[in-house]
């Protein structure tokens, strides 16, 4: 199954973080096209992540609504169950 979103989505994650790899599962499951952006071995990443949150913690989705408006969801539970979300409403 692929879902299509009218957000631009990028999850903030690590490959040793289980709880991202829980996201990454349901990103994947439900054929979301959401952009990765791994914090660990870029600091340049992880910088960006601190700017705009004011911590280093992973997971973190980023949504861009068409309108321009960004907000920064941290939290796997609360990740997923907004993508599921997301995949219901197509």
């Amino acid at each position: 199954m692929t879902v299509t979103t009218r957000e631009h989505l990028v999850l903030y994650d690590s490959l040793w973080c289980g709880y991202c790899q829980d996201v990454r599962e349901v990103i994947e499951e439900l054929g979301l096209p959401v952009v990765l952006r791994r914090v660990s071995g870029d600091p340049a990443v992880r910088q960006e992540l601190f700017q705009a949150t004011g911590r280093y913690t992973v997971p973190v989705l980023r949504i861009e609504r068409a309108d321009g408006g960004v907000r920064f969801m941290p939290e796997s539970r609360d990740i997923i169950r907004y993508l599921r979300g997301l995949a219901r409403q197509s």
